[in-house]
């Protein structure tokens, strides 16, 4: 299954034109928040898959039935372009428990590169509903690296893949080698450059939100 936020004009849209805009995506700050409000977003269009129950609460002038979550996901966000994504999804699961993954690129001689996994920390996952987010679903091959890594150590319930821009090669490969996943996308292009850059895309999320890293 597959959700793409821009296939209906939503306020969605604007952010992630703002995202792209190489005039606007220089104030870092906004660029982070508009990050944050697709991390709320898709949120929000996840919770509509999640289980309700029938619960009295007790006002100030009486009793309403309402109908509250069941369960908190757990939140498992890619370091370090996935922080204000992670951010806008904690907004909204507000009582959710958070993991953290660092995935690397090592980029060989020849110009292929391997994908390494660097740090794991997240709580027991067992039974529970995992939202992954990565903003940037560019080949694929590390989310599909940590998505398996937790799958073979967790009974995971559901799993859910939450990104702001993908490659259509990216979902292949997710939905290829993770089909039991839920993807919710910003918006996906068509395009990968020979060292695996979303195009038209909008460069380098880490980057553009906390500045240029030492390559060494």
């Amino acid at each position: 299954m597959i959700t793409i936020l821009t296939k209906k004009n939503s306020i969605a849209n604007h952010y992630i034109a703002e995202l792209r805009d190489i005039t606007i995506q220089q104030d870092r700050m906004r660029f982070r928040r508009n990050l944050e409000r697709l991390g709320e977003i898709i949120a929000y269009e996840i919770s509509k898959t999640l289980t309700y129950s029938p619960e009295e609460i007790e006002t100030p002038l009486g009793i309403s039935e309402m109908y509250t979550l069941d369960d908190q996901p757990v939140l498992v966000t890619i370091i370090r372009a996935g922080l204000p994504f992670h951010q806008g999804l904690l907004n909204v699961f507000d009582q959710a428990d958070s993991g953290f993954i660092a995935a690397f690129r090592h980029t060989k001689k020849s110009g292929e590169f391997e994908i390494h996994k660097k740090y794991e920390n997240t709580p027991d996952l067992d039974d529970k509903i995992v939202i992954i987010a990565d903003p940037m679903l560019a080949t694929g091959r590390s989310l599909v690296l940590c998505c398996k890594e937790l799958l073979s150590q967790y009974n995971i319930k559901e799993l859910h893949i939450a990104s702001v821009i993908a490659s259509e090669e990216g979902v292949q490969h997710v939905r290829a080698f993770i089909p039991e996943a839920h993807l919710w996308i910003g918006d996906m292009d068509k395009e990968l450059t020979s060292k695996s850059y979303i195009v038209p895309g909008l460069g380098d999320a880490g980057d553009l939100a906390y500045g240029s890293k030492d390559s060494h």
